[in-house]
């Protein structure tokens, strides 16, 4: 009888590691559920909670949605502001990546430090499977990345006809961080000047490793690799491809690195390993008490004038 239910007990276990366990993480993960759960795994990468519409600065800007039809057939949606009503385009550009299950006007304080004080204009994209973008599946950033591309080309269609915008800058904090590290990777445009990522992660094989760890105490090399498969079979991508260091080895385009220095959610010693594989330009700007995506929060003013001066160097 004891046997038995040993056996029972055992196959129960292994069930849930070889076919649950992966799934029910596929679903967290990957396909956004965090939001419907009180788990914490992911859950300090999210804003806190805010409705899907415009914050007052927003109201009085003079923003259109745009569109674009993704490779894959996705119709993913963003938002442009100029830079100043009424005196045309700027010749330069933010594109704008926000974070895991965020949307665009959780961007708003970064939106109008760029529009403001930089004098761009701002492209603020949703993610595939966010707001008003479709898709089923969260990208991490790796697919998001030829989005990327596509956004940037947007970018440059809607200059004054015959002129191409002289600055494209892209920004990223957490996922959207990774985002445009990932894109940085890729064959650019000579318009893209710079790229800055505020507490973005290593890969996605990596932070999930971590966060399976450190909430968890789990370190199974099975476990992260039959999520990454089920990944790969439903969402198209791996694991161990979906790698901002590995598309940072690549770059060519000045980046700036930012990270808080008591980051428990993408630990600090990432922004250590991505910024020495980047062979571009860089610089590095870490804030002494500042969580995940807290270092604007809590050094606001040298926060901007750090990127002030590296835009003024590399993206004049």
């Amino acid at each position: 009888m004891v046997a038995g239910i040993v056996i029972a007990l055992v196959f129960l276990l292994a069930f849930a590691v070889v076919w649950g366990l992966p799934r029910y993480l596929y679903n967290f993960v990957i396909r956004g559920k965090a939001s419907e759960s009180n788990i914490p795994i992911f859950q300090a990468a999210r804003e806190k909670p805010a409705p899907d519409v415009p914050p007052p600065w927003f109201t009085v800007q003079p923003y259109e949605t745009v569109r674009i039809l993704s490779r894959d057939g996705l119709r993913l949606s963003a938002c442009f502001l100029p830079a100043a009503a009424g005196s045309g385009l700027s010749p330069r550009t933010a594109i704008l990546a926000h974070g895991y299950t965020g949307h665009v006007f959780q961007m708003s304080a970064f939106a109008r430090f760029f529009c403001e004080k930089l004098g761009y204009n701002v492209l603020l994209p949703n993610a595939r499977g966010h707001g008003d973008s479709e898709g089923n599946y969260i990208g991490m950033g790796w697919h998001d990345r030829l989005d990327y591309l596509q956004w940037i080309d947007w970018v440059k269609e809607r200059a004054s006809p015959g002129e191409s915008p002289a600055v494209i800058v892209l920004f990223g904090i957490s996922m959207g961080a990774a985002t445009v590290m990932m894109t940085s990777g890729e064959t650019l445009p000579p318009e893209v000047k710079a790229v800055i990522e505020d507490c973005g992660y290593t890969s996605v094989e990596e932070e999930l490793r971590y966060q399976l760890l450190t909430l968890y105490h789990l370190k199974s090399r099975l476990l992260i690799d039959a999520v990454s498969r089920l990944t790969q079979k439903r969402a198209g991508y791996s694991f161990a491809e979906a790698s901002s260091l590995e598309q940072v080895k690549k770059t060519r385009v000045p980046t700036l690195f930012i990270h808080g220095e008591e980051d428990t959610f993408v630990p600090f010693t990432m922004v250590r390993t991505l910024y020495e594989a980047c062979p571009a330009p860089k610089e590095l700007f870490t804030v002494p008490g500042a969580g995940h995506g807290e270092c604007y929060s809590i050094a606001g003013l040298e926060y901007e004038a750090r990127i002030t001066a590296f835009l003024k160097r590399w993206a004049p």
